[in-house]
């Protein structure tokens, strides 16, 4: 079954008074619509992700959306166009439809398969969360006091709790069921999602169990909580120190140097009269930073993701392997702490090219410069490195596990 999710960035989050869209603002070194697009992109279940953003990215994309996987589309005044627009742009063969916010970053892998089942169950799903608190309802024409502000609203009536639940995102829609909404949409109804259109098209949408960690940013405050929850602070149970879960893996690959190839470290073509003996690019060193962040969060390896017996992979660029196996590691909650790598080879030289090397790193890896480290080593004649036979690479990387 093709799957498509619709990730919603077109806001420009002007309740959060920042000098930039709310969906850019960094959020635990990544910009806050990379943990979103990175959940989606690391489910397997998904087929195409489309991002709806300002129409000035379309030309010009933030750099967590240059990368494979990726269809960027153009966002309209409203949500609800901005939506349509993007499920102009979803593939024919698509029977699902996922529409995600880009202000919800702690979507997680479980919350988006519930979402799939249920629409193809039910044909439409709101992920919802039961509301905790005592509900007061206060009916929004209610008069406000003569030098009163809407903090003065009188209550009217409590409502039952059982019966009220809070939408979140995914929402999930069989194509034609999707497509009755957004035509509702463009004949001018208003819905404050997808769900309520599709409710106003005589449709039945069933509730899927939400999570409180799947909470939107809309205000300051909401991006502090965020922060929090990234970094496991001030959220933990009473008596939970709260410290992190730390996970280290270790990478190593070599390849061995053969005529008509570009020498191609970290994404970074250097100057040299031979390359390195590969199935993809044959980049040594994204191969052993990749095995190192997989490893580390018990993924397995480069060779059981990206299997020198696929095609597909036959003269990759081994950067858009790292960039892909960086977004299953943080689709699995794990934040990307540091990497450390240790080139060894006799020549060429690689002293100039360092900084190039961890500067593609770590835009693959969606980290700063300062948390990538790239060594240049000789072997000192020992071995095949040693004799200039083949480069080889040792990676270290340390991650930290999100709210364990």
């Amino acid at each position: 079954m093709h799957v498509t999710a619709i990730i919603a960035a077109g806001g420009r989050g002007r309740r959060l008074g920042a000098a930039m869209p709310k969906q850019l603002l960094d959020l635990g070194g990544r910009p806050m619509l990379q943990w979103s697009v990175d959940a989606f992109l690391a489910c397997e279940r998904i087929g195409d992700v489309i991002v709806v953003g300002p129409p000035e990215w379309v030309d010009a994309p933030p750099a967590c959306l240059r990368r494979p996987g990726i269809h960027l589309v153009a966002g309209g005044d409203r949500r609800q166009d901005s939506v349509a627009n993007g499920f102009d742009a979803v593939p024919v063969a698509s029977e699902i439809v996922l529409v995600h916010d880009a202000a919800r970053p702690f979507v997680d892998a479980e919350t988006i398969a519930r979402a799939i089942d249920a629409a193809v169950e039910s044909g439409a799903a709101v992920v919802a969360l039961q509301a905790r608190d005592t509900v007061k309802w206060s009916p929004a024409d209610d008069p406000v006091p003569a030098g009163g502000t809407a903090a003065h609203r009188l209550v009217e009536r409590t409502m039952a709790r059982d019966s009220v639940f809070l939408a979140q995102t995914p929402q999930a829609f069989r194509r034609e069921v999707l497509a009755e909404a957004v035509a509702l949409g463009r004949a001018g109804v208003e819905g404050t999602d997808e769900a309520a259109l599709a409710e106003q098209a005589g449709r039945r949408v069933r509730i899927v169990a939400g999570s409180a960690r799947n909470m939107k940013v809309t205000t300051a405050e909401d991006l502090a909580m965020a922060e929090a929850l990234v970094h496991g602070r001030n959220l933990r149970p009473a008596g939970d120190r709260g410290l992190p879960v730390i996970r280290v893996g270790s990478g190593y690959d070599l390849h061995r140097f053969v005529e008509g190839r570009p020498l191609i470290l970290g994404g970074v073509t250097v100057p040299f009269d031979r390359g390195l003996a590969g199935h993809s690019d044959a980049d040594a060193l994204c191969h052993a930073v990749t095995d190192a962040i997989l490893g580390a969060a018990a993924q397995g390896d480069i060779g059981q993701h990206f299997p020198d017996s696929d095609d597909r992979w036959r003269g990759a660029s081994s950067i858009d392997l790292l960039r892909q196996a960086a977004a299953v590691v943080a689709g699995l909650g794990y934040r990307l702490v540091n990497v450390d790598a240790t080139i060894i080879a006799e020549r060429p030289k690689l002293g100039p090219f360092r900084t190039a090397m961890a500067a593609g790193l770590a835009a693959a890896l969606g980290v700063e410069l300062s948390a990538v480290s790239v060594k240049a080593k000789t072997n000192e004649g020992v071995d095949a490195a040693g004799r200039g036979e083949a480069i080889a690479v040792h990676a270290v990387a340390l991650l930290e596990q999100l709210n364990p």
